[in-house]
């Protein structure tokens, strides 16, 4: 297998939405699907195989929302607190630890950090809250880091945000943090950012808990999306936003937020956001494949498995539930494979033995609270220039790491 973004998963089930899945190959060229196959006829695999019986095989997930530069970092704070910016004033303290060990690491080191979490949790596309990283997101970061968008912090923090939302890209989300807190102050920051003109059908609200019935309707009047984080909201004030109810009726994405305030990775927020009262699987389900890839506007086919579509894929092993609830029962230890445009990006150990050799060559394997995975990752070298600043190891989103 001398190209790896041409071959063809054989034997496998193949998702074909949340609750259904169908035993079929998948064959891709150039990084793509170019069939979804549900008969062999003869001559019809023509690139090399890879076995996945016994697996699932499911859209690589959407992260709507990280900032990956701050998952090396402890959950800091000691809420609830009335807003964000009441958490952000009590926790940053650069001068003291822990911020001053974890600062000294060099940002595009945490870059990578964060780009191996979202990995390691079947995460092949992240929407990253601050500017694009030209020289760090290339094609040989881990995940894919939406590069379209136009974005602002926060009111709290950005409190003209007209600039950033002129200057979004035509078609791309605008994207900001907005009614994150549970005070009068946040729920009325809606209102605002619709007088300064930057409420409409691209912009993309993340966290959204203080909004009132009437900051809802203003937003679906004006076509904005919402992102949810219930962990990284729970922990900083106490509650999330009622999400059964919204998510019956309109499409939302989740997303993971950073380490800093939320409970883990993507996987930890699912299983989350399937706690809550009335937020079944199958909502989930598209709020990280087609509702997500559709909020943050992406083109490439991404949180789908169909022909034209860039082969970004995971695999899970085959339970006969459906996909969606599949997918809430899954940690870290569940994910076997992911690839990238076609590219295997992880692997478990039983999973890299069905792979060629050639597939594995430049993988390195790395160790996340307790779980073992072969990464297209140079984690020796992350390991190397992140320990120094340490001195009771590494740990990734909570989870200690080894090599």
């Amino acid at each position: 297998m001398t190209n790896l973004s041409n071959v063809t998963l054989t034997g496998g089930w193949v998702a074909v939405h949340s609750q259904k899945a169908v035993r079929a190959d998948v064959e891709i060229q150039d990084g793509r699907v170019q069939r979804v196959i549900r008969s062999r006829a003869p001559n019809a695999i023509p690139s090399p195989n890879v076995d996945l019986e016994g697996y699932l095989i499911l859209p690589g997930l959407i992260n709507a929302h990280d900032h990956l530069e701050f998952n090396l970092f402890p959950r800091l704070g000691n809420g609830p607190y009335p807003n964000s910016e009441a958490w952000a004033n009590d926790i940053y303290q650069p001068g003291r630890s822990p911020l001053r060990e974890h600062c000294s690491v060099p940002k595009p080191v945490r870059l990578w950090w964060g780009g191996l979490k979202n990995l390691l949790s079947g995460v092949t596309t992240v929407c990253h809250h601050n500017p694009y990283e030209e020289e760090i997101f290339g094609r040989h970061f881990p995940v894919q880091v939406v590069k379209r968008y136009g974005w602002a912090h926060s009111l709290a923090f950005q409190k003209d945000p007209r600039d950033a939302y002129a200057s979004t890209p035509k078609g791309a989300p605008f994207i900001i943090h907005l009614a994150e807190g549970t005070d009068a102050r946040s729920g009325n920051e809606i209102f605002v950012l619709d007088r300064l003109g930057a409420l409409d059908s691209r912009t993309v609200l993340v966290h959204g808990v203080a909004l009132t019935p009437d900051g809802h309707a203003l937003r679906r009047r004006r076509g904005a999306r919402l992102i949810w984080c219930p962990t990284s909201n729970r922990f900083t004030l106490g509650t999330t936003l009622e999400a059964r109810s919204m998510c019956r009726h309109e499409s939302m994405a989740l997303g993971s937020d950073s380490a800093l305030t939320a409970n883990g990775d993507l996987l930890d927020e699912i299983r989350a956001a399937h706690q809550e009262e009335g937020v079944g699987p199958d909502a989930i389900y598209s709020m990280v494949t087609e509702s997500s890839a559709s909020i943050l506007r992406l083109r490439e086919g991404q949180g789908t498995i169909r022909a034209g579509a860039a082969a970004d894929l995971i695999a899970v092993r085959w339970n006969d539930s459906t996909p969606a609830e599949t997918l809430v029962q899954a940690d870290l230890g569940k994910i076997d494979l992911v690839m990238l445009s076609g590219t295997p990006r992880l692997l478990s150990a039983e999973m890299a033995q069905r792979w060629p050799r050639i597939a594995r060559t430049g993988m390195e394997w790395i160790t996340v609270g307790g779980t073992s995975r072969l990464v297209r990752v140079p984690v020796r070298r992350l390991l190397s220039e992140t320990i120094k600043s340490f001195s009771d190891g590494v740990r990734l989103a909570g989870r200690e790491v080894s090599a």
